[in-house]
């Protein structure tokens, strides 16, 4: 238990260097509430590992023997009832390979060059329901994979100017508790709003929505 008297997330390395997952595994457990419950070399360890350990976050490397994480993450979401976070780990944060990962259901990306520090808020910010993208690279990979509508997807025009903005804030890679204080409303009323734009652009989860905004041409609008 943490001092707090919550448990501490538990988290599942799966990279194919095991130094990498020796490094990731001191990194976490020198925190109190971080615990590490295991450790795949491939994504085909990753699946059953994931499924039987039921953890609360995944830190995933994109490109790994066997099955790469893009396929892992696809069968770790279809195969739970209550997946876990998923955050895809990269060398490079413009790599085709991060969008088809968040598009297969991972929380965000985060890069292998990235300070401890962020790599331990990464994990606290994805378990609390947050997205971990850089906007920018995301606007960079949505442009080249998105599909060449001629106009705004149908779900925009059902969006109310409240919604709008939060998803609007939401693609700028902003979190609940920052949106709240940007537009100056409370959380739960954020919260709402969150989950009524998650239902309109018919995603699971904010990252798929960040997504949608900019696959639907959203974020193309003012």
């Amino acid at each position: 238990m943490t001092a707090a008297g919550r448990p501490p997330l538990r988290i599942v390395l799966a990279d194919d260097e095991r130094m990498v997952r020796t490094a990731l595994r001191v990194i976490l457990e020198a925190e109190p509430d971080l615990e590490v419950v295991g450790e795949a070399a491939s994504g085909s360890e990753a699946v059953p590992l994931v499924r039987s350990l039921a953890p609360d976050v995944v830190l995933m490397d994109v490109r790994m023997p066997e099955i790469d994480g893009i396929r892992a993450t696809e069968q770790i979401i279809a195969g739970m009832a209550e997946p876990p976070r998923i955050v895809v780990v990269t060398t490079f944060e413009n790599d085709a390979y991060v969008y088809d990962a968040l598009r297969a259901g991972a929380a965000g990306f985060l890069l292998k060059r990235a300070d401890p520090d962020e790599l331990i808020g990464a994990v606290r910010l994805v378990a609390r329901g947050d997205c971990l993208l850089f906007p920018a690279a995301v606007r960079s990979l949505a442009a080249s994979h998105a599909p060449g509508a001629t106009g705004p997807a149908a779900w925009v025009a059902r969006l109310t100017d409240r919604e709008a903005d939060v998803l609007r804030l939401m693609a700028t890679g902003l979190s609940n508790h920052e949106i709240s204080e940007r537009l100056g409303v409370g959380p739960q009323t954020v919260k709402s709003h969150v989950a009524a734009v998650l239902s309109k652009t018919g995603s699971r989860d904010r990252t798929q929505a960040v997504i949608a905004a900019y696959e639907g041409g959203f974020m193309k609008k003012g």
